[in-house]
């Protein structure tokens, strides 16, 4: 019953429009920012290293690198201050936190980039074809 109650009072603080992004991409957080009376948007660009909590408490966490040193933050996902998240590139990751980033320097930081899964299913069956036709001229 208490977990109905919460989740009810959850709902008013949740976005309407979540960002899809996953561990592993290189994303565009836009963060409002007050100073003094006026408000400004600063963008934060780094890659997406963890997600956590569930609800109004999720948060994820991006990494960039700033002067050649590693710099981290944690935004929560619902938050008013959080104008938008953009996708810049769509990592392969196959880990659920990619912590050991944060050891690496240089090139060793980048992740491999999404393949376009359609695009790949065409290549896929137009080489299968070149070589079907390959071995037929053999024979």
């Amino acid at each position: 019953m208490s977990q109905q109650i919460l989740a009810k009072v959850e709902a008013s603080s949740l976005k309407s429009e979540v960002p899809a992004f996953a561990i592993g991409d290189t994303v565009d957080v836009h963060t409002r920012i007050l100073e003094g009376e006026k408000e400004r948007v600063q963008i934060f660009n780094g890659v997406v290293i963890a997600k956590s909590g569930s609800g109004s408490r999720e948060m994820f966490t991006v990494r960039r690198i700033v002067g050649g040193e590693g710099v981290e933050r944690k935004f929560p996902l619902h938050s008013p201050k959080i104008a938008r998240v953009e996708v810049k590139r769509s990592g392969v990751s196959r880990r659920a936190k990619l912590y050991y980033l944060r050891d690496r320097v240089g090139k060793s930081v980048r992740l491999r980039e999404k393949r376009d899964e359609t695009a790949g299913g065409e290549g896929q069956a137009k080489k299968a074809a070149v070589k079907k036709k390959a071995t037929a001229a053999k024979s």
